[in-house]
């Protein structure tokens, strides 16, 4: 039976890819697949297959919901068999998912009229000064100038020389230069990134890059007849604690997590005090 859901789709899709040409065919509440004794209608598989996309995703879409919907009615079907009365009684895990999700529900619109967002400079620094060890890096972080060039490019030297340079006028006459010259070249020197992000423009891992640091540059060749370099203009090894901005939007993060987490605790709080106030709440003693 699940064989034919699969070719039903197909023929109607194929015929007729928008939902519009579908209804056209078939009136709205026609059965379309059925297992057992369970149907499934034009309407329901109307909501998965969007107007306006092509024959071909109109039929991967109603082919995976037909079959899904299937499969879902015949583990219903088995289970409503095998099982005892005892085991198909869900009654206590319903209840105790709704009460989960009211609560859960509650928490995020209680959060999200009180939570203050902003983090000042003030306190990122005195968040990362009170907590320096937990910063430091698993792997190194650097700042660099990027560019991969033809080997044999007349004007290789000439933008290495500028690209490390420390004259503005130098950095940007390298970018100048390297717009008609390299194949690519990136400016990387004014924010701190993981030397696995910059590894992945040489298409090594990051180990490998730095082994072949030499100074400020490291320069390897793709074997197709360019050359990848980088000029690194800072480095924080692993092990080191990186500079406050690296790790800005992380502690954002942790402060902002602080306060929702303050929030919920001072709301667990508020609502037992109330409650023992109007003498809603009491334990009693166990004799």
């Amino acid at each position: 039976m699940f064989r034919r859901f699969p070719i039903l789709a197909i023929i109607l899709v194929a015929l007729f890819p928008s939902c519009k040409a579908i209804q056209s065919f078939i009136h709205d509440g026609e059965v379309v697949a059925k297992l057992g004794d369970h149907e499934l209608y034009l309407s329901e598989l109307e909501q998965v297959i969007p107007n306006g996309i092509s024959p071909e995703d109109s039929t991967a879409l109603a082919n995976l919901y037909i079959n899904s919907w299937a499969t879902d009615k015949a583990f219903q079907d088995i289970a409503e068999q095998k099982l005892s009365k005892e085991e198909k009684d869900v009654s206590k895990e319903l209840e105790a998912y709704r009460q989960s999700l009211l609560r859960y529900r509650f928490e995020q619109r209680y959060i999200s009229e009180r939570l203050d967002t902003a983090v000042s400079a003030k306190d990122v620094s005195d968040y990362f000064e009170a907590h320096k060890e937990n910063f430091k890096l698993e792997r190194p972080i650097l700042k660099a100038r990027f560019m991969k060039i033809a080997e044999d490019s007349p004007n290789l030297q000439k933008i290495k020389k500028l690209m490390s340079s420390d004259d503005v006028a130098d950095v940007m006459a390298a970018d100048s230069v390297a717009f008609n010259s390299a194949q690519r070249y990136v400016d990387l020197s004014d924010t701190w990134i993981d030397a696995v992000s910059l590894a992945g423009d040489f298409g090594v891992d990051y180990v490998e890059m730095l082994s072949k640091k030499n100074g400020k540059f490291i320069e390897i060749k793709d074997g197709a007849g360019s050359l990848c370099v980088a000029f690194v203009a800072d480095m924080v090894k692993a092990g080191e604690i990186p500079p406050v901005e690296f790790c800005e939007e992380r502690i954002k993060d942790i402060i902002v997590s602080g306060r929702k987490h303050q929030l919920l605790t001072t709301l667990e709080q508020d609502l037992i005090e109330d409650a023992k106030a109007k003498e809603k709440f009491e334990i009693y003693s166990r004799k």
